[in-house]
């Protein structure tokens, strides 16, 4: 992560300097792993496409069919619960358009080693000249939105990283995907990515999808995991308050500047999520 924070917006040479950092920041970042996503979705109105990290499949299911991995803001769902009258922000530092917002969702000891997740979201730009700086200080935190090219494609769109650590090895984007206002999950809607607890990649990472990583509805109570021989996992709603220990944790949580609460569900050693499943289940 960059220490430069200033805010010096209207400088020319911004975006040049972004691509160089961006490309820099590409070619010494640890390799991603192999993420594979499962989407049950349900009553979304646009398709979102989002990058899962060498991803060999999608599976589709819900109450519509639709392939759809939607995010959102907290607070904003598309007019399906009554929402308490706010003052909108407006600069983009009050959108934290330069400024994400980071939650940790997820921690643990794998092989004697910490691991963490954490979900990192920036706000959409209203401008071609907010997304230039955007798109340098997201460089400035190693990190590339997938599947842009110029500093306009990030304009009016919210982004979202989804960040794996490993002791040792550092970290790196297992999932990232752009947002957009009216996007929301709702009832039992869920999307999940799996994945192994390492960044190396290789044969080993491709048959150990042990990690998975989710995103249900703020109103979801539990969500189960299923495993490749059958056993299950329950994530639970985390209590307020509820940190973030070395033990494992199994949780619902809330993200800051996120609609959908996220959620980590890690298989005993041994098994794998290969053939299973994530369901919210209250």
């Amino acid at each position: 992560m960059g220490t430069n924070r200033e805010t010096h917006h209207d400088m020319a040479s911004d975006a040049d300097i972004a691509f160089l950092l961006a490309r820099a920041a590409d070619e010494v970042e640890i390799g991603t792993a192999p993420y594979q996503a499962v989407v049950r979705g349900g009553r979304r109105r646009k398709a979102r496409r989002w990058a899962v990290a060498a991803a060999a499949a999608l599976v589709v299911a819900g109450t519509t069919g639709t392939l759809a991995l939607a995010g959102g803001w907290r607070g904003d769902d598309g007019g399906r619960r009554a929402v308490p009258a706010v003052t909108v922000p407006s600069t983009p530092e009050q959108r934290h358009v330069y400024e994400p917002q980071e939650t940790s969702i997820g921690r643990g000891m794998v092989h004697g080693k910490e691991w963490s997740v954490k979900v990192v979201v920036w706000g959409a730009p209203k401008n071609e000249r907010e997304a230039q700086y955007q798109r340098s200080r997201m460089s400035e935190y190693a990190l590339t939105p997938t599947g842009t090219e110029v500093a306009s494609d990030l304009v009016g769109k919210g982004w979202v990283f989804v960040r794996l650590s490993l002791e040792d090895q550092g970290s790196t984007t297992v999932v990232d995907g752009a947002v957009e206002k009216g996007d929301s999950l709702a009832g039992r809607d869920i999307e999940s990515f799996s994945g192994p607890l390492n960044l190396g990649g290789g044969a080993s990472a491709r048959t150990s999808q042990r990690l998975v990583i989710g995103k249900v509805a703020p109103t979801a109570k539990e969500v189960t995991c299923t495993w490749d021989d059958g056993t299950t996992i329950t994530a639970g709603k985390a209590s307020p308050g509820t940190g973030i220990g070395l033990e494992t944790e199994d949780l619902i949580r809330p993200v800051d500047g996120s609609q959908p609460d996220w959620f980590t569900c890690v298989a005993p050693e041994g098994k794998h999520y290969s053939s299973g499943t994530a369901k919210v289940t209250k």
